[in-house]
């Protein structure tokens, strides 16, 4: 086993692995912790009947997290009745350091919880705080609505907001492994969803329950009464006939086979149109805005310039706010670098301490620059973002889409297909548009929004990002639509389904490009 770090105790240095830091005042409170963590999760009926566990690292500042020692419920014993020194101690790469002393007849001799292996993937592979695994009925049951389901969906739902990474609008995707006679054996099928699913918190296993984990315990503990709400919350839709899984919730109107989504009246559906032939509806469809569902001259002659004429004025009214503060210190890192590279228009931005009107300055030459070069950098489109927001509240902005677009967001709805945004704006900006278009909110049609941070539209590897992110069994099972031809060969590398949308003031494509066309959403 690897030295453990030392750490200052009393004035002087102890090993972690010693006895004296195994009675340390840290390992006493997690042991305190966990043992009344598993008496509330039993008045929950998350560790009923001795199922179910949990785990957490001893903070302590002086050692780095991955080498934390780590704390465990033992197994098949009645968790509402543990105390502290039930607990097993164990070093960073789970060697067990101290074991509980066996109880008079009838408990059971000591055992270290079953789960172990799968909570030590979780600390291994997401540097986790926390873990909790529930046997929690709604856990259980989510599960067993479509079994030959790999995954759990859900979106716009409240308590989404609850879990690490995702809004109100996001759709939230837990993957689902198949249950075995021993929970051991568990350990492979669940480190395989972890690493498919990069943006999960949680795996649920079928007919069984769920493992989730956090940065602490506090996060595993609130993520898991979030999962625990969604779960109760899409088995009372699924009584009413409704779907969770949409924006709207409305009535389940499509059946599913595995993993792919068909026509309630026509599983066999064929559409002809324009100069392809669709066999099957693909099960998502994520779609570009500027040139595919928005005309290029409502960002250019609309979007840009508002931002560009109001950016003196937004950070003049905002400037001590902590979003704007954030926002100045990505400009202030992407312009050190910007200079650093020599590019065209970077000037230098004055420390805080010269003076709100002489970093107002600075900024705005910056941001009058990266929009000029029309800059797909996080930075500017963050700033843009919340600068539009005060647009589209004031009602100085409505978002533009094509008239063909909220037809087939609704026809694609209706047929339960997900909808997706991939745009070089950011989500905030994505948001705003369609929430405030021509036609309406059109916002309850769509499941998500991807911006720059999954990586460059340009890219391969943004594209099998955004295919992990939606847990799709293929990228072909995704259908991606743009208008510009290095997106769609990107997309197309990475194994996506495309299509180019061809809109009045798209620029031209090369000759023979290969790639089937339409004139319309309404040809898909």
């Amino acid at each position: 086993m690897a030295e453990a770090p030392a750490v200052a105790v009393n004035g002087g240095k102890l090993e972690t692995t010693s006895q004296a830091y195994l009675e340390s005042q840290a390992v006493k409170e997690t042991r305190a912790l966990i043992s009344e963590l598993c008496r509330h999760f039993y008045n929950l009926g998350w560790v009923s009947g001795t199922g179910g566990s949990i785990t957490i690292k001893v903070h302590d500042d002086s050692i780095p997290k991955s080498l934390q020692l780590i704390l465990m419920s033992p197994s098949g014993v009645q968790k509402e009745r543990m105390e502290p020194e039930d607990m097993y101690v164990l070093s960073h790469d789970g060697s067990v350091l101290s074991a509980p002393s066996p109880k008079p007849y009838p408990h059971k001799p000591p055992k270290c919880t079953d789960c172990g292996p799968l909570f030590m993937k979780a600390y291994q592979m997401r540097d986790a705080g926390a873990v909790i695994h529930s046997h929690g009925i709604e856990s259980c049951l989510v599960t067993m609505i479509n079994p030959l389901a790999k995954e759990f969906r859900i979106t716009h739902m409240e308590m989404i907001k609850g879990i690490k990474g995702h809004g109100y609008y996001d759709e939230l995707v837990i993957p689902i492994v198949e249950n075995t006679a021993y929970e051991y054996e568990l350990t492979e099928s669940l480190a395989k969803a972890i690493e498919a699913y990069p943006k999960t918190t949680a795996v649920l296993v079928r007919n069984h329950g769920i493992y989730v984990w956090g940065d602490s315990w506090i996060n595993a503990k609130t993520q898991s009464e979030c999962y625990h709400y969604l779960f109760d919350a899409a088995l009372k839709l699924h009584q009413m006939g409704l779907d969770w899984s949409t924006p709207d919730h409305g009535p389940i109107q499509s059946v599913r086979s595995g993993q792919r989504i068909y026509s309630e009246s026509d599983v066999s559906v064929k559409a002809k149109k324009a100069n392809w032939e669709l066999n099957l509806l693909p099960r998502c469809i994520v779609l570009d805005i500027e040139g595919t569902t928005t005309p290029i001259s409502f960002v250019s002659e609309v979007l840009f310039p508002y931002a560009r004429d109001n950016v003196r004025r937004y950070l003049s009214a905002t400037y001590d706010a902590p979003e704007t503060r954030d926002d100045i210190k990505l400009l202030r890192s992407q312009v050190q670098s910007d200079l650093e590279q020599g590019a065209a228009g970077a000037v230098p931005i004055p420390p805080d301490d010269a003076g709100k009107e002489e970093v107002i300055t600075a900024l705005v030459a910056n941001v009058e620059a990266m929009i000029k070069a029309d800059r797909k950098i996080t930075a500017l489109k963050e700033l843009q973002g919340h600068i539009w927001r005060t647009g589209y509240e004031n009602n100085e902005l409505k978002g533009i889409v094509f008239d063909d677009v909220p037809k087939a967001l609704e026809k694609w709805h209706d047929l339960g297909i997900k909808v997706y945004i991939y745009s070089s704006g950011s989500r905030l900006a994505q948001r705003l548009l369609f929430g405030n278009t021509n036609f309406g909110d059109l916002r309850k049609y769509l499941s998500g929004f991807f911006d720059t941070t999954v990586g460059n539209k340009r890219e391969a590897r943004s594209y099998a990002e955004i295919s992990a992110s939606l847990g799709v069994d293929k990228p072909s099972d995704i259908l991606f639509v743009t208008d510009v031809y290095q997106e769609a060969t990107a997309a197309k590398e990475a194994g996506l389904e495309v299509i180019i949308s061809i809109r009045p003031g798209n620029g031209s494509l090369p000759e023979n490009h290969g790639f089937k066309t339409i004139n319309s959403f309404l040809e898909i």
